[in-house]
């Protein structure tokens, strides 16, 4: 699947407003988004992440991009506008290494369902539902937290969320972000 040429723009760090408030839900399918889109592809790549939130760029609004291989390494590349996670009821939870655009240079052990489901719509505001193993699954799960005002560390006990942000705090980022881990999400 080919994207649009976009222009990376700055990752946002933890700790801006942005980061850490419910997104606005999309309404307009336009030029303006497809641009925005471009530009979160962009961004994603120019950082080596495999998955994007849009306020992961200071852009209030509910959409975020994927370039994520499955649990059998086959590469997902999705744009998905006003997400909704669908996590099965009997969940098989995995632990993995996980890393964050926006909290550079640092990476936990994180818990996560090893199934996850998004359903939205794409740029043109077609109906999307996208099935996730391994790392894709994962990937849903820490952009649909982006959206919602979360972070990954926003997961972890206290103790650590705190060593890892000092850590981040002195970790000057890689051109306009850093990707970080295994699975070096957005």
């Amino acid at each position: 699947m080919q994207t649009p040429t976009g222009t990376p723009r700055p990752i946002t760090r933890y700790g801006s407003p942005v980061l850490h408030r419910r997104c606005a839900e999309v309404t307009d399918f336009d030029d303006v988004l497809a641009r925005l889109v471009a530009d979160m592809f962009a961004s994603m790549y120019a950082a080596n992440g495999v998955g994007l939130a849009a306020n992961q760029i200071g852009v209030d609004a509910r959409i975020f991009v994927v370039d994520c291989p499955d649990a059998t390494g086959r590469h997902t590349v999705a744009t998905v506008v006003n997400p909704v996670l669908h996590l099965p009821d009997q969940r098989e939870l995995v632990t993995d290494s996980e890393g964050c655009l926006s909290v550079p240079g640092q990476h936990a052990d994180l818990a996560r369902c090893a199934t996850a489901t998004v359903t939205g719509f794409d740029v043109h505001g077609n109906a999307v539902r996208l099935d996730g193993t391994g790392t894709l699954a994962r990937c849903f799960q820490h952009e649909v937290d982006h959206l919602d005002g979360l972070a990954y560390v926003d997961r972890l006990p206290a103790k650590l969320r705190k060593q890892i942000l000092a850590a981040s705090a002195e970790h000057p980022g890689v051109g306009v972000g850093a990707g970080t881990g295994t699975a070096r999400d957005g």
